[in-house]
């Protein structure tokens, strides 16, 4: 099970009863954060997940309201005695960021590994169990949005393992892709899995006028999180001069890419009341939600 938060749905700076937008994921008990604005942290604690089991974290880029919360963050996990090798993703510069945040935290009990997007194309990373893919986005300064991929392993076949006499303490290792030597024959793979299956897949998206290349990113998402900055068209000027977007240019992107699921997030201060232009959303993508503080969604692979 993939479990996914929206820790909150906020753009520009954090309001009472909302959160500023940020996510996290947690797999086997390993767990990803995706920006850490101004009171992430408080939103961590809300959810009760917990903080020092975060291995990764992903910012898409360096305004404000995306990593001022990142050093708190940090010094709670090193107070909660966090030993483990923490790694910060995030477009170019973040060494020159990470470097300006270490003044007001010194000591850290734990490495930092840093990891800059490469600017051109698509860039992947392995984590744990995890699959990373970053692309850049059209924004005011350099951001990327990312996708986390849970890959499965092709399925098992008992009847050829068992018609092949491997022995079940291999076929874990031979699931895993690894050949095994029995009697000097060697038995890979490819002679006892089946076909692909598939994994899960969530996307992640703020802070950029809408592209093509996102709606191939988010390609058969499970989950599609996407900033909806304005609700109303008729604010389109606006969004383009800032480099955001509506929730129908959201909900279009989400259509496209064929994704099962869209979330709507990163909503501006001036947008009281967000639930008023969701129909307009939902009549370009039905699966449409609002995202709301701390919801949760359980990903689970199909059979």
């Amino acid at each position: 099970m993939f479990k996914i938060s929206l820790l909150g749905s906020g753009g520009t700076m954090p309001l009472p009863g909302r959160n500023l937008t940020a996510m996290l994921g947690s797999y086997n008990g390993r767990m990803i954060l995706i920006d850490c604005g101004e009171g992430t942290q408080v939103a961590l604690k809300s959810l009760g997940w917990g903080i020092k089991k975060i291995d990764l974290i992903c910012l898409t880029h360096y305004h404000p309201d995306h990593i001022v919360g990142l050093p708190g963050l940090l010094s709670t996990m090193g107070n909660s005695d966090r030993k483990e090798k923490v790694t910060i993703m995030g477009p170019i510069g973040l060494k020159k960021i990470i470097k300006g945040m270490m003044v007001i935290l010194p000591y850290l009990p734990f490495e930092l590994e840093l990891v800059e997007i490469k600017e051109e194309g698509m860039d992947e990373f392995k984590f744990n169990e995890y699959t990373i893919k970053a692309i850049y986005t059209d924004h005011s300064v350099p951001c990327v949005s990312y996708c986390i991929e849970i890959k499965r392993n092709k399925k098992f076949n008992k009847e050829k393992a068992e018609a092949l006499n491997i022995p079940v303490t291999y076929w874990n290792k031979i699931q895993n892709g690894y050949e095994v030597v029995l009697n000097d024959k060697v038995i890979t793979p490819d002679m006892v899995l089946g076909d692909n299956r598939k994994g899960l897949k969530v996307c992640y998206c703020t802070d950029t006028r809408p592209s093509n290349s996102i709606v191939n990113f988010a390609r058969n998402s499970d989950l599609f999180i996407c900033e909806g900055m304005y609700g109303e068209d008729t604010y389109l000027e606006k969004a383009m001069n800032n480099k955001h977007m509506l929730f129908s240019e959201a909900a279009t992107m989400a259509k496209k890419s064929e994704a099962k699921e869209l979330w709507l997030t990163h909503f501006s201060p001036s947008l009281n009341s967000p639930e008023e232009f969701l129909p307009r959303a939902k009549d370009i993508f039905e699966n449409t939600h609002l995202g709301k503080e701390l919801m949760c969604k359980d990903l689970n692979f199909k059979v």
